[in-house]
């Protein structure tokens, strides 16, 4: 089957370029001398997390207890749940851990701890807990330089129900970057933040097993990482416009697209409209702090994802996209055209399935997992 026969819109995974994608991190975290656990939030699917898996150890974070579970059933046996965990999740977490080698979550605060500390007295077992600290993207995570900090982890080392794993970080500010001279700079920033909260705690007589870090923007720019155990990229395998944007791959290398048909075209407006608006493609606004006229994502050729001059995607509206610009003149209702999401992760969540292809045929279909 080939790709314009699919209805629209439909997601697609350009299988080649994933591999290219998941074989370049791998190369390169092992230039690093650093264990890859990949986060698999971005696609959620199973045939993709063992692409990146290949040759490594095969842990991988993920995002929900969703994401846990189906993985776990699919023979995935260490696992770290990067969300500092709820205690009313603790229950759901520890059923799935207790099947596999390793369910580990993360805490940034005490009452989190003592939930943990319950849960586990009462099924006799030990739970593995990572401190996640905030190394400059203030959302989650505990502020290394406070007391506070310090506390959490001597209660961590210190009670015998916790298996104390380490201290873990994401640098999400990279995101912010407008090239990759800056996304290496927060990478610097993080390791030096993180290993110098690990310094601080040795003082304490605290000890570190282990220093988890990363984000597709600073591990791609990364040219050390002296001192860290692991790293933890996820949106590096389908990449994304944004992405592009910020440096952390060009724009070929975007594996993740959504086949959409135009259906209605005005040329005296320059403005067409196609079939995937925003529960297919998301709102993210995309790098504006980089190119503040990049839209909705990238319009290219169905054939060979070649960028298309003169059409913009200037808005979305639930089920619409709105295209403008000169290049409206040659399209037709009909017409087919692939766009590169802004934030692949947010568009590969809207589709129950994605159709997996080679330059224009259809060879497999996949499924990711869905629900929290």
């Amino acid at each position: 089957m080939k790709i314009n026969n699919l209805g629209t819109p439909s997601a697609l995974v350009d299988l080649d370029r994933l591999e290219r994608n998941a074989t370049r991190m791998a190369d390169h975290t092992r230039q690093l001398g650093v264990r890859l656990r990949p986060h698999v939030k971005t696609h959620k699917c199973v045939e993709a997390a063992r692409i990146q898996t290949r040759g490594h150890f095969g842990g991988i974070t993920v995002s929900t207890l969703a994401e846990a579970k189906g993985f776990a059933e699919a023979g995935f046996r260490d696992i770290i749940y990067a969300v500092p965990i709820a205690p009313q999740k603790l229950t759901g977490a520890l059923e799935i851990g207790l099947r596999i080698d390793r369910l580990a979550v993360l805490v940034d605060h005490m009452e989190t701890i003592t939930a943990i500390e319950g849960i586990a007295g009462a099924h006799a077992t030990i739970f593995p807990v990572w401190l996640k600290i905030d190394c400059g993207l203030h959302r989650a995570g505990v502020d290394p330089e406070t007391e506070r900090a310090v506390a959490l982890a001597k209660r961590l080392q210190n009670s015998i129900h916790i298996d104390f794993r380490g201290v873990l970080t994401h640098a999400g500010q990279s995101y912010d970057a407008v090239n990759r001279a800056e996304a290496l700079a927060v990478a610097q920033e993080e390791v030096t933040v993180t290993l110098g909260f690990v310094d601080r705690l040795a003082k304490e007589e605290i000890g570190v097993p282990e220093v988890s870090i990363g984000s597709t923007p600073t591990i791609s720019s990364a040219e050390s990482l002296e001192g860290i155990d692991e790293v933890r990229p996820g949106n590096y395998a389908f990449f994304d416009v944004f992405q592009s944007a910020i440096g952390s791959c060009s724009l070929d290398d975007v594996a993740f697209s959504v086949l959409a048909t135009v259906v209605s075209v005005h040329p005296e407006e320059n403005r067409a409209v196609i079939d995937a608006g925003a529960l297919a493609l998301s709102k993210d606004p995309g790098p504006t702090h980089v190119d503040p006229g990049c839209g909705f994502g990238r319009i290219v050729a169905v054939e060979d994802q070649h960028p298309l001059p003169g059409l913009r995607l200037s808005s979305v509206s639930q089920e619409h996209g709105e295209i403008s610009g000169p290049g409206t003149a040659a399209l037709r209702p009909g017409t087919l055209l692939r766009i590169l999401p802004n934030h692949s992760c947010l568009a590969a969540a809207c589709f129950d399935s994605y159709k997996i292809v080679r330059d224009t045929e259809i060879i497999d279909q996949w499924r990711p997992f869905r629900g929290w």
